[in-house]
């Protein structure tokens, strides 16, 4: 099969001929209708992740149809249309089995653990626990985002934010988990502020619900939320993964808010530096919040077919597998509003 290889951290990777997959005894074989490419995929190519073996494929947001199955699974067949969350978790450990299987102690990650999904099949494990039906009337773009960007969001947003109707939500990023969580709030009848960098970015967040927008390149993020929310975010999503976002997103919070932290933070880009004093007088919450398991999903579902969310309209461009290498070397910079998908 043709595949994005990494040979080297932080050398583009070329798209190569590699052996094809095989199904463990609980899993499944996938071909690859669309997978997104994510800024947690840059992160796996620069080094960051210490899972991550060389030569590597990358890719964890996916979906396609099974095409192999291995002999102890039970729920799934050959020509199933499926997508799965970033955690493909084992389902017997005291994590999953009180439900919790975005945290299996066990877990496997496709594209970090194991080779991933920029390529035309990959492998999932444990697919009676994590494999998660689509309909045939979904489009693969758009269906690939619901595997890592648009679930994470949801969970950010309605369980572990617990953003409820009235409430301001701050969201610092506008990438596709950003702007997922943007919508997401709207939703659920939140006044969003977004803040970003980009231009086409924050023109997207207005679309998808965002009240207001900040430009971070204007001045402090901090004074512009509490100006425009009386006083700081009820919630406050940092959807970027940086130390600088991590910190704005726990001052922008008025008292007793709750900040929920999305976005990675791995230790080549620093400490974030949580003003802890901050959070003591103003009894603030910190969370983390990743991504949801796959039994979660029919309540995401529901919201997507309701036609409340605008799940189509997160795709900015799709590629062909070809372009793989230049669309992971563009993150770093972000220069693409949407969601970008590879078509293997």
């Amino acid at each position: 099969m043709r595949a994005v290889l990494v040979e080297e951290f932080g050398v583009l990777p070329r798209v190569a001929e590699v052996p094809d997959p095989v199904p463990a005894p609980h899993g499944v074989v996938v071909a690859v209708e669309a997978t997104g490419v994510c800024r947690s995929d840059w992160h796996a190519w620069q080094g960051h992740d210490e899972d991550v073996e060389l030569p590597h494929v990358p890719g964890h947001e996916l979906a396609g149809t099974v095409v192999a199955v291995g002999a102890d699974v039970r729920g799934w067949r050959p020509g199933d249309r499926v997508t799965t969350p970033f955690v493909t978790a084992c389902g017997t450990c005291p994590e999953c089995a009180t439900g919790q299987q975005q945290v299996c102690r066990a877990q496997t990650q496709p594209g970090f653990t194991g080779w991933g999904s920029f390529a035309e099949l990959v492998a999932l494990d444990h697919a009676d626990v994590n494999l998660v039906h689509l309909r045939d009337d979904l489009p693969a773009g758009a269906a690939a985002a619901l595997g890592c960007r648009v679930a994470t969001a949801f969970r950010a947003v309605s369980d572990v934010g617990r953003v409820r109707p009235g409430e301001f939500v701050a969201v610092h990023g506008c990438g596709g988990v950003g702007l997922s969580a943007v919508a997401l709030a709207a939703a659920a009848g939140a006044r969003v502020v977004a803040t970003d960098l980009s231009p086409a970015a924050r023109a997207l967040a207005l679309a998808f619900g965002a009240e207001h927008v900040v430009d971070p390149a204007d001045g402090s993020v901090t004074t512009a939320v509490e100006h425009l929310t009386g006083g700081g975010a009820h919630v406050s999503i940092d959807a970027v993964g940086s130390p600088a976002t991590c910190e704005t997103s726990v001052r922008c919070l008025r008292r007793r808010g709750r900040h929920v932290q999305v976005g990675l933070l791995p230790a080549a880009a620093g400490r974030a530096s949580v003003p802890m004093d901050r959070v003591i007088a103003l009894e603030l919450q910190v969370l983390g919040s990743h991504g949801m398991a796959a039994h979660d999903y029919p309540r995401l579902m529901s919201l997507v077919t309701s036609g409340t969310f605008p799940l189509d309209r997160l795709v900015g461009r799709e590629l062909p597998l070809e372009a793989g290498p230049r669309a992971l070397s563009e993150l770093e910079r972000s220069e693409t509003a949407g969601i970008t998908v590879l078509r293997p």
